[in-house]
């Protein structure tokens, strides 16, 4: 077990023994998701698995949040604001945006990128670096701006 999943395990517990409610049954769904993947792949997960398993998840809960609020449905976006929150709790804190110019310029010039044939190499360098840090839509992005101006 990675040592972020025990992490979440141990708040599941907590929670648990606080009776918490909402938290317990938002925490049990992460470790479900956590499960799922380890018996249908058959492997146990590292920390950089769980992260990008949750990193996926707070993406789904991004989506529909702004779906509920769209659609007027107040409680339901309450529920994904929540869980949201819960599962940022465990991701690594967000890149700034300096500190992510920063790593795209140092990714550019480190593999000698110099036009949008090069970006695939510049993202696999970023990759790991930003995972669960910040969002790869968005890097992307970036580094299409940087490559093309």
């Amino acid at each position: 077990m990675s040592q972020l999943q025990a992490q979440i395990s141990e708040a599941t517990k907590t929670a648990m023994k606080a009776r918490d409610k909402a938290r317990v049954s938002v925490l049990r769904m992460v470790n479900a998701e956590f499960k799922r993947i380890e018996v249908d792949e058959r492997r146990e997960l590292s920390d950089d698995d769980v992260i990008a398993v949750l990193t996926r998840m707070q993406k789904q809960r991004l989506d529909s949040h702004t779906q509920f609020v769209d659609a007027g449905r107040d409680d339901l976006a309450t529920q994904e604001a929540y869980e949201l929150e819960l599962i940022r709790e465990f991701l690594p804190e967000p890149l700034s945006a300096e500190e992510l110019s920063a790593l795209i310029d140092k990714a550019i010039s480190s593999t000698g990128a110099s036009a949008m044939g090069d970006m695939g190499k510049v993202m696999g360098v970023l990759k790991a670096q930003v995972t669960g840090r910040a969002d790869m839509g968005a890097v992307s992005k970036t580094v299409r701006d940087k490559l093309s101006g």
